[in-house]
């Protein structure tokens, strides 16, 4: 059965009988929360259905998880200009079914989002939609073709969270040396797709013995090491904010490791992808399972594992990237790249605490509150009173066969198809509107 999207009113409601997990303040704990005009204003074991008002909507957890809504710092909503691979609107609704309240998208939209322009009509469309919170990243150059910088200052101000130039790198040492000597003047971030272009063009797969076997090019993994090699020499020249975006070899996480001990402003994410499979994906020449970067080995996936559990890589997003079946439906070296993710984040990611390797409250925390503060969210990611309430109530433990022909996305390319996982997500609720609810949830109500 799809999930249901149901939006309700704004009045007081409260949710009791839930595990409080807080990443901002880092507390796991028992207790309720309460809202009233859309903010949160009480929370903690003392909200309980004894001292709620009378007027007061209850939503029982039964001992789920309350958290945060998650905040998914790279996705891309293909509107305008794509709009037969996603909208706003289908975006929303895959985002609200995966517990995700904001979004920030990616500007390589038809308009490119590299002017003022750009930015207002994301965030005018996404308020009239009403579902998840959308903010814009600035193209950090004109049109994305890497030559000449955008206004970036406007971009800021108009509301451009970071700068990117969507899934191309940023080649040009010149333009990322203009860029971070630019973004210091309002500690903005400029965020890099780490691939050489020319050592990854025209590559279908991760280099090595099994692309050798299917007769596939592949990209070596040095591809994406050089660049982030070079891009740090330009952050210590100019002292510029740097993140790397959904990184996927173990050397780029040994490389940020060190650059962060030595003092250097750099971050990075990665994607349920990177840490939940590998190369071997591929083997059947399924193009669910083409990605950019590509799926690595198994040492990679191992080693963003650990980055990710150590605090390396900062962030983990949902890198959202929805194509149609026709873009899909062609032979592997031929097919587009990428994966929808909105409604596979949380599930993917609760595999980091099942199988030992983060606490609970660490995972919630890569969701939520990191990156909410790598793009300077304010409100975002916390149960903090007086903030907004976003949030999502899930089931760590329920099982469920992922099946992307269920999905709210308009696309239904996910290489998580078919894989047995646990976790679900029964309520989503923004500013106080429940936006989201699973229909076990609705059907026991």
């Amino acid at each position: 059965m799809t999930p249901a999207i149901r939006v309700k009113g704004t009045g007081r409601k409260a949710i009791i009988n839930a595990r409080l997990l807080d990443p901002a303040a880092q507390t796991d704990s028992t207790g309720g929360i309460l809202i009233e005009n859309s903010k949160i204003i009480d929370c903690g074991a003392k909200v309980t259905r004894d001292n709620l008002p009378k007027d007061c909507e209850i939503v029982d957890a039964a001992g789920a998880c309350l958290a945060p809504g998650l905040v998914d710092m790279r996705a891309q909503l293909r509107d305008p200009g794509f709009e037969h691979q996603e909208t706003i609107e289908t975006a929303g609704r895959s985002a609200a079914a995966g517990g995700i309240t904001t979004i920030i998208a990616l500007p390589n939209t038809d308009p490119v989002i590299d002017d003022v322009a750009g930015v207002e009509f994301i965030a005018r469309r996404a308020r009239k939609v009403g579902l998840a919170k959308v903010f814009a990243y600035g193209a950090v150059s004109k049109g994305i073709e890497g030559g000449e910088i955008t206004e970036m200052g406007l971009l800021h101000q108009a509301g451009a969270v970071a700068f990117c130039d969507g899934v191309k790198t940023i080649a040009s040492a010149r333009l990322l040396r203009q860029a971070l000597s630019y973004s210091t003047f309002f500690d903005g971030m400029i965020v890099q797709h780490p691939e050489e272009p020319e050592l990854s063009k025209g590559a279908a797969m991760n280099s090595g013995e099994l692309a050798t076997r299917l007769g596939l090019s592949g990209v070596s993994p040095l591809a994406e090491v050089m660049q982030i090699e070079r891009d740090l020499r330009l952050v210590e020249m100019t002292g510029g904010r740097l993140h790397f975006a959904h990184i996927s070899t173990g050397e780029s996480v040994e490389i940020i490791r060190k650059a962060k001990k030595r003092g250097l402003k750099v971050t990075c994410d990665t994607a349920p992808f990177y840490f939940a499979l590998n190369e071997n994906a591929v083997s059947d020449y399924r193009t669910f399972a083409k990605l950019s970067p590509p799926l690595r080995s198994e040492d990679d996936r191992q080693a963003i594992v650990a980055g990710l559990a150590d605090g390396t890589i900062d962030a983990i997003a949902s890198d959202h990237n929805p194509q149609d079946v026709d873009s899909k439906r062609l032979p592997f070296a031929q097919a587009a790249a990428g994966g929808v993710g909105f409604e596979t984040l949380l599930p993917i990611t609760l595999e980091l605490y099942h199988n030992g390797h983060m606490s609970m409250l660490d995972v919630i925390t890569k969701l939520t509150t990191a990156p909410a503060g790598l793009v300077r969210i304010k409100g975002a990611g916390t149960l903090e009173i007086g903030t907004a309430a976003d949030l999502v109530l899930f089931d760590p433990d329920r099982p469920w066969k992922i099946d992307p022909y269920q999905f709210e996305s308009k696309s239904k390319n996910s290489p998580f198809d078919g894989r047995l996982t646990q976790g679900r997500v029964l309520r989503t609720i923004i500013d106080g509107r429940e936006v989201f609810a699973d229909p076990s949830v609705v059907e026991g109500a």
